[in-house]
C-alpha cells in the first residue's frame, strides 16, 4: 500500500478546534499538506487558520457538527470543490458526560453516541468514495482505549469508542476484501493532556479529570503522522495504555480490583464544577482553543512511543509493556 508523502497530500482534520485535533492540523500544515480543518467551533477555527498561515500553511475551515451526516458529506465536497482531491481523513471529534451511569438521560446518553460514534461513521462514509476514486489513501479514526476497557462515570464515552472500533475492522477488512489500497488506522490514546476535561459536561460536582498520569498530545500527533505515510492497523498511544490493554486481555477481573481503588477517586477534581455550567455536549464554549489541557504538571514521557520511533518497534514496546504487565498483576495479587 502506497501512500503519499504528507508534503504532496490534502488532509482534512475533524476536530481541529483543540487538543490533539489542532495540534495534528499545525503539525500538517508545518510539513506541507493542504489541510482542512472542522469543529463546531467558529471562532476556534478561525484561529487556526491564522495560525497555519502565519507558518506559511495552507488551511481552509469548513464548520460542521459531526453529529449531522449533510454536515459532514459537506466537509469533504467542499475539500474535494476547493483543492481537487482528498488523501488523507483524521477523525476526532468527540464529547462525554462524566456521571454515573444512572444519572445520564437517554438525551445525553443518545448526543454521546452521535457525536463520538456517529460522527466516525460519518466519516468514513464521506471519506470513502473520494480516496475509492484516488485509489489510495488514509482514514485514521482517533478513539481510545476506552474502545477496549471502559472506565466509569464515562459509560456513553466508552460505549461510543466500543462502537467505533467495532465497525473500523469491518470496514478495513471490507476494503481488503475488494482489493482497494486504502489504509484504516485506529489509534487508541491514553489519557492526554488536552481540554477535553474542561469542556465535556459533569454531574460530578467536580471538573473531572483523567487518571493520572497524563500524556502530551504531541504523542498522538507523531502517530497520525506517521499512519498518514505508513499504513498501520491499530496503534495505542502511552506505556500505560499498552500496559492496561494486555492486562485486560489477561485478567479483567484484576483490572476491575485496579479500577476500583484508582478510577473513581482519580476522576474527580477539587474544582467544583456544576453540571449547568457550560460544557461542549450541545454546543460549541469559548476559550479553549489550544492544544492542552490544565494537567501538564501531571505529564510524563511514554518509554514505549520512544521505542517505537526507532528500529526495535515491535520487541522493545512488547518488552516494556510486558514487565508493566507483571508488576501491575504482581501488585494486585497482594491485595
Amino acid at each position: 500500500m502506497n501512500l503519499k508523502s504528507i508534503d504532496q497530500q490534502v488532509v482534512v482534520v475533524v476536530g481541529a478546534s483543540s487538543g490533539i485535533g489542532r495540534d495534528t492540523a499545525l503539525r500538517f500544515a508545518k510539513k506541507g499538506a493542504k489541510v482542512v480543518v472542522s469543529a463546531r467551533s467558529k471562532e476556534g477555527l478561525a484561529t487556526l487558520v491564522e495560525e497555519i498561515s502565519a507558518m506559511g500553511g495552507t488551511a481552509i475551515a469548513v464548520p460542521a457538527d459531526v453529529a449531522d451526516f449533510e454536515q459532514v458529506k459537506a466537509i469533504a465536497e467542499k475539500t474535494v470543490e476547493h483543492f481537487g482531491r482528498l488523501d488523507t481523513w483524521v477523525h476526532l471529534a468527540a464529547t462525554s458526560v462524566f456521571a454515573t451511569f444512572d444519572n445520564v438521560t437517554p438525551e445525553e446518553f443518545r448526543r454521546v453516541i452521535d457525536v463520538t460514534l456517529m460522527g466516525q461513521v460519518y466519516g468514513a462514509m464521506v471519506a470513502l468514495p473520494h480516496l475509492k476514486r484516488e485509489g489510495r489513501g488514509a482514514l485514521i479514526h482517533i478513539t481510545s482505549l476506552e474502545g477496549r476497557r471502559s472506565l466509569p462515570y464515562q459509560s456513553a464515552y466508552s460505549a461510543a469508542k466500543h462502537g467505533s472500533i467495532g465497525f473500523i475492522d469491518a470496514m478495513r477488512l471490507e476494503l481488503k476484501n475488494e482489493g482497494y489500497p486504502i489504509s484504516v488506522t485506529n489509534i487508541m490514546p491514553g489519557v492526554i493532556n488536552t481540554p477535553f476535561y474542561n469542556k465535556g459536561k459533569t454531574k460530578l460536582g467536580v471538573k473531572p479529570t483523567g487518571v493520572p498520569p497524563y500524556y502530551s498530545a504531541s504523542l498522538v500527533t507523531d502517530a497520525i503522522l506517521y499512519a498518514a505515510e505508513h499504513p498501520v492497523r491499530d496503534y495505542i498511544v502511552s506505556d500505560v495504555g499498552r500496559i492496561l490493554d494486555i492486562a485486560q486481555r489477561i485478567s479483567p477481573g484484576l483490572v476491575d480490583l485496579l479500577l476500583l481503588a484508582i478510577a473513581f477517586p482519580f476522576q474527580k477534581t477539587d474544582e467544583p464544577k456544576s453540571e449547568d455550567d457550560p460544557n461542549n455536549l450541545y454546543e460549541p464554549i469559548q476559550g479553549y482553543d489550544k492544544v492542552n489541557g490544565d494537567f501538564d504538571q501531571l505529564e510524563i514521557p511514554s518509554i514505549t512511543d520512544m521505542l517505537d520511533k526507532g528500529p526495535a518497534l515491535a520487541i522493545g514496546a512488547f518488552a516494556v509493556a510486558a514487565l508493566g504487565v507483571a508488576a501491575l498483576l504482581g501488585g494486585l495479587g497482594d491485595r
